[in-house]
């Protein structure tokens, strides 16, 4: 295996006894840890399913679908790695079973493996391992989740190669940390340890000895339970860390820090590190408890029974509650109920977001809602579909276009409002945006763009700066056909993509609040330092929701 000379250690997480116990948040607190102490440190998260990337899966299956910088559809657990690390992901932070599966085959058909037959192990192993290498390198550390839970037929390859990954770097250089589920039985008032013993078991039948376990319970852990599990997981039993539910994930590095689990790699290691400074992290903990105004936010979509579908958005949100001392309580409003009574479904918010989303069902109620917003004066923004929603809401109730529509709903709309570039850009002028590895339609406008910014502008006002860089997730665009006579009914376009002049803001200058923005401004939201136009939103709910209630007592 190459690469052993980069320096980089590796933390391999996997996990036991049920699914969505918390990998992904517990490996993000442990980075947020390292890098606390000075350490560099980069993410993979390697997924045993077989799509190639995440864009073609469903939400209802797999939840939000989140962005790298550089344009890559990853696993949604990278926004809690961004959230909680200074480090950027990449498209070398996810790999999933179709993609190394892909590269192999791939290389069988050019000839690489000299007419070998190609077999999981080694070649789809090696593979793993490259990619592991590939994407650690450069980094003191490097976190790697693995997705699923041991015992999955389809996460053997991932644990053969992380198993063989020890064995010919070193187990100095290798730390695994596995976690579990204690649970409590109310019946008998008893926490059984059982299952993470089952679990462990299971590891180390396939050749791997947990360095660390993170027990996930519902109450502290006691101490003799603390004992019992390290006598038969063969773990020391100050290496068996009680992961308790906490209120705010916010918590966890601190939860983590005190039950020395930093000190348990940085030992492992051999590493020399200053003490980590939690500071922030115990600032944001305390701007929750003064958040002295709540607001509801309305977020109409098609996914109201799947928060998930949405999580980069209510982070987003609820880090934009932490800097305007505001907690937001977000309303999921069925965007069909929106079309039938938008006055019942909305009467009762401060602010009204529609996010991105995809295909027709719903549509009418999310351009209702934005109309709702518009004409109520209640504090509106739109994320990607959100604004194209309310770019044919002002043609058509503004400008007089009855006709306005997308072609993503209406392929023969008589006012195409939102097309696909290639649908309305005209011969020898604009370039043609594509992304050579789409399959669908070929026109996806994937990761961070530059975008001008138009000054006395609300965008400008929030984001307080001439050029942003924002992330992008979409095929669709406003037709500049017709921003000239949108312009002249009064919306204002105030940011444009720098290379080719394609509508990224738009806004109405005579409303308290009203923006929308084709790009994904919640993938760059993190607690510590907020998102300029969600706090701007939160700002404005909260002064929404104060001028009602002023009213409401006169």
């Amino acid at each position: 295996m190459s690469g052993h000379a980069n320096g980089t250690r590796y933390i391999f997480v996997t996990g036991g006894v049920v699914s969505s116990l918390g990998k992904g948040i517990a490996a993000a607190s442990l980075g947020a840890l390292l890098e606390a102490r000075g350490l560099s440190v980069s993410v993979i998260k390697l997924d045993p399913y077989l799509n190639v990337d995440a864009g073609t899966m469903s939400p209802f299956q797999h939840g939000e679908v989140y962005v790298t910088r550089d344009g890559a559809e990853t696993d949604l657990d990278l926004g809690h790695y961004e959230r909680f690390l200074k480090t950027r992901t990449s498209r070398l932070s996810n790999f999933t079973t179709g993609q190394i599966y892909n590269n192999v085959i791939n290389k069988e058909r050019r000839g690489d493996y000299l007419g070998g037959t190609v077999q999981v192990i080694p070649h789809i192993t090696d593979e793993i391992k490259r990619c592991i290498l590939e994407g650690g390198e450069g980094a003191d550390i490097c976190l790697v989740e693995i997705g699923g839970t041991v015992g999955d037929i389809e996460s053997l390859p991932f644990l053969e190669a992380i198993r063989q990954f020890a064995v010919e770097l070193g187990h100095d250089r290798v730390l695994f940390m596995h976690l579990t589920l204690v649970p409590y039985i109310p019946s008998s008032q008893e926490m059984k340890t059982k299952p993470t013993q089952h679990s462990v078991k299971e590891l180390r039948s396939i050749g791997i000895q947990p360095d660390i376990l993170v027990c996930r319970t519902d109450r502290p852990l006691p101490e003799n339970e603390r004992r019992k599990i390290a006598l038969f997981t063969n773990v020391h039993d100050r290496s068996v860390i009680a992961a308790q539910d906490v209120d705010d994930i916010y918590k966890m590095p601190s939860l983590l820090q005190r039950q020395h689990l930093d000190d348990l790699v940085i030992g492992h290691f051999g590493i020399e590190a200053p003490e980590a400074d939690l500071s922030n992290w115990a600032a944001l903990v305390d701007a929750r408890i003064g958040q002295d105004v709540t607001v509801r936010v309305a977020m109409v979509g098609k996914y109201v029974d799947l928060a998930d579908a949405y999580k980069s958005v209510n982070e987003a949100l609820s880090h934009a509650g932490l800097h305007t001392a505001t907690r937001v309580d977000i309303d999921y409003v069925d965007s069909e109920s929106v079309a039938r009574e938008p006055e019942r479904a909305l009467s009762d918010v401060d602010a009204i977001l529609v996010p991105g989303g995809f295909g027709e069902r719903g549509i009418e109620g999310k351009i209702a809602a934005a109309r709702y917003a518009r004409t109520h004066g209640v504090p509106y923004f739109g994320i990607c579909l959100g604004m194209q929603v309310a770019c044919i809401d002002y043609a058509r109730d503004v400008a007089g276009l009855s006709g306005a529509h997308s072609t993503e709903f209406a392929p023969d709309a008589v006012d195409p409002i939102i097309a696909l570039v290639t649908e309305w850009m005209d011969a020898g002028g604009m370039r043609q945006i594509r992304d050579e590895n789409a399959d669908l339609g070929g026109t996806m406008r994937l990761g961070e763009q530059r975008c001008i910014v138009a000054p006395d502008t609300l965008a400008h006002r929030c984001y307080a700066a001439d050029e942003i860089h924002e992330r992008h997730r979409h095929r669709y665009e406003f037709n500049n056909h017709y921003r000239d006579r949108l312009a002249e009914a009064g919306l204002t376009f105030s940011g444009y993509s720098a290379e080719d002049d394609l509508v990224e803001i738009v806004e109405i200058a005579d409303h308290p609040w009203f923006l929308g923005c084709q790009f994904h401004p919640e993938f760059t939201s993190t607690p510590r330092a907020g998102h300029p136009l969600f706090m701007g939103f939160i700002a404005a709910a909260r002064a929404f929701s104060q001028a009602r209630r002023g009213e409401a007592s006169v």
